[in-house]
């Protein structure tokens, strides 16, 4: 992917992302919660430009941090989104004031481990972010799928008659 094409395609998830993060919405329990990180995090892979071929050390340490920056915003924007099962047991989540919050200091880490990059002299690129928001994504989804499995629905069977009704 060219870089130009990188950065649209990057835009877009994140938008289609937080629009999504933000609505009330049914969780897919299925297996395919995996597939859009796994897909970024292979366009990422894809082309090799990780790394800065002229600082290798300091880039790798920088993508190291970047990586573990993201598994926390991920953890965070799952905890932060609030999680219920309905009577049916369908699981539903929608994102929380919270959760703008963990978007935003996501940010500001995130520009921080570039910041650090770029006084070093090491340019991390378009597809570090792009793995880095893949894992945040992975990280997310797992931990969101972790805390569906144990919610009950939020009510079982026929609706009982009160005590005091005269039954005819």
């Amino acid at each position: 992917m060219s870089g130009p094409t990188e950065v649209l395609v990057i835009i877009a998830v994140v938008a289609l992302v937080v629009v999504r993060q933000f609505r009330t919405e049914r969780l897919s329990m299925d297996r395919k919660w995996w597939l859009l990180p796994v897909a970024l995090g292979f366009f990422a892979l894809r082309d090799g430009k990780l790394a800065d071929p002229h600082h290798m050390t300091g880039s790798v340490i920088l993508l190291v941090v970047e990586l573990l920056v993201s598994v926390g915003i991920g953890i965070g924007w799952a905890f932060t989104t609030r999680l219920w099962a309905d009577d049916r047991g369908d699981v539903w989540t929608k994102g929380t004031v919270a959760t703008a919050g963990t978007w935003a200091g996501g940010l500001v880490a995130r520009a921080a481990v570039v910041g650090i990059g770029l006084a070093m002299g090491v340019h991390l690129g378009s597809a570090a972010f792009m793995l880095g928001f893949a894992v945040s994504l992975l990280a997310r989804s797992g931990v969101l799928m972790w805390r569906a499995g144990a919610l009950e629905p939020a009510y079982v069977g026929a609706v009982p008659q009160p005590a005091w009704e005269d039954h005819r």
